[in-house]
């Protein structure tokens, strides 16, 4: 699990039931107007409040609506506001990151079943009432998608990235990457699934069922198999004092203060090449698979940080991955052919599978003491956040009905720049013990520098 987050229906879809719809509309319309010709007026005979009905469809014959389909859903989410869809995604992503300042208090104090079984639960139960959600009915998406969801996720994420620590030291980066690469796995499976099953037989509702379904059961087993092997710490961390504790290592201030500076940015890609594709005339059906381009390249970015890592450091990689990401988000302001979007999606995604699936590495090269462990991920996570809410939001705001790419590309590509290395050496108290021990792993802990 990891908090990619992976909204596994994409904008274009919830946007589509979270949009208007005519339908009902067209549909009481037909009724008015057999109830006309049955009084022997004319069927097609206009008012100002109905409107004739139009050429091709057949005098007498009523409209025929595909009820659906690309063109239909691509339709309504040009419709909708691009900022007001972003809510769904940042908040989901806010909820998953932010939600370890309770997550990891909990998890310190020995909850571990607790939160993977509530979580599990909670996101199980949470995708199931999406399927449920109406037309019209923005609300119903947000609680599910966003809310339930969000805080589901969240549960599970920190337990799942944290128990790890508790079975390798000497390859515990390699392992919490390989753990964060299962999101990107997903990412990739379930929008093939949902691209073939909403716009065939089974419609919105059942499509999201088998995805939920599907979910559920490889949360039961998720469930089943994690198992903590160390007792929880014997003193319980107090986090306003832990977090004065941490103000004072200048590595972990300026880690924390770049995550959130990037997440801003990290989602415009994952939330809007597939529409970037389609408003650039590119092929239909080529613009539904650019974001399974763009995370199959990041399963590979998440598998491959963690080999890199033993070799080059963790805190080096996270850089090298901010850098490239940035340089690929301002790549997109130049977006408009087949070849640039599976290019910029390769390049990108790879880029940003290598930072998610480093973050929380980072995290634990930058702990000297794990009973901190938990309490340093929540502080972290919590203030990492708060970019994921803010950023899309602005970004669609930015782009605007009118589409006005280059505006979010700029915004979101200056935030993963402004994380570059300014080759200041700060240092943690943990710096001074040298090199963590390991096969090759060998880090300065000198590792993330702003502007």
């Amino acid at each position: 699990m990891s908090f990619s987050t992976q909204t596994h229906v994409s904008s274009t879809e919830l946007a589509g039931i979270a949009g208007s719809s005519t339908e009902e509309n067209g549909l009481h319309h037909d009724d008015i107007q057999n109830e006309k010709s049955k009084e022997g007026k004319e069927l097609n005979q206009a008012t100002p409040d109905q409107p004739e009905i139009g050429p091709g469809s057949g005098q007498g014959q009523p409209l025929e609506f595909p009820e659906g389909g690309f063109r239909g859903w691509a339709t309504v989410f040009g419709a909708e506001s691009s900022s007001a869809i972003s809510w769904i995604g940042s908040v989901n992503a806010f909820l998953v990151i932010a939600s370890g300042l309770v997550v990891g208090r909990l998890y310190d104090r020995g909850y571990f079943y607790s939160l993977a079984i509530g979580g599990a639960l909670l996101y199980s139960f949470s995708l199931f009432m999406l399927s449920l959600a109406k037309p019209n009915q923005y609300y119903q998406i947000f609680l599910s998608q966003s809310l339930g969801a969000g805080i589901g996720a969240g549960m599970i994420y920190i337990p799942s990235i944290a128990v790890v620590s508790h079975y390798f030291q000497r390859r515990r980066s390699l392992v919490m990457t390989l753990v964060a690469s299962g999101s990107s796995l997903g990412s990739i499976l379930h929008p093939i699934m949902l691209n073939n099953t909403l716009n065939g037989p089974l419609g919105f509702g059942n499509s999201v069922r088998a995805s939920a379904g599907l979910i559920s059961g490889l949360l039961v087993v998720s469930c089943l198999t994690m198992r903590p092997r160390l007792p929880p710490p014997a003193t319980r961390t107090n986090y306003l004092l832990a977090a004065k504790k941490f103000s004072h290592d200048s590595a972990f201030v300026l880690a924390t203060l770049g995550m959130p500076l990037f997440t801003m940015g990290y989602y415009f890609p994952l939330f809007y090449i597939q529409l970037d594709s389609i408003t650039h005339g590119l092929n239909q059906t080529f613009s539904f698979y650019s974001l399974v381009i763009l995370n199959a390249s990041s399963l590979v970015g998440r598998i491959s940080s963690g080999f890199l890592a033993d070799y080059f450091g963790v805190p080096n990689m996270v850089i090298v991955s901010m850098f490239g990401g940035a340089v690929s988000i301002l790549g997109m302001i130049g977006l408009s052919s087949l070849a640039s979007v599976v290019i910029l999606g390769i390049i990108y995604g790879w880029f940003a599978g290598v930072y998610i699936a480093l973050m929380a590495p980072l995290i634990t090269v930058l702990t000297d003491d794990f009973s901190e462990l938990g309490a340093r991920m929540g502080i972290a996570f919590a203030i990492t956040g708060l970019g994921g809410l803010i950023g899309q939001p602005i970004a669609g705001a930015l782009l605007t009905n009118d589409y006005i790419w280059w505006r979010p590309a700029l915004f979101c590509g200056w935030m993963l720049l402004i994380n570059r290395d300014e080759n200041r050496p700060w240092t943690s108290e943990a710096s001074t013990i040298g090199t963590i021990e390991g096969e090759g792993l060998k880090s300065s802990l000198a590792p993330i520098f702003i502007i």
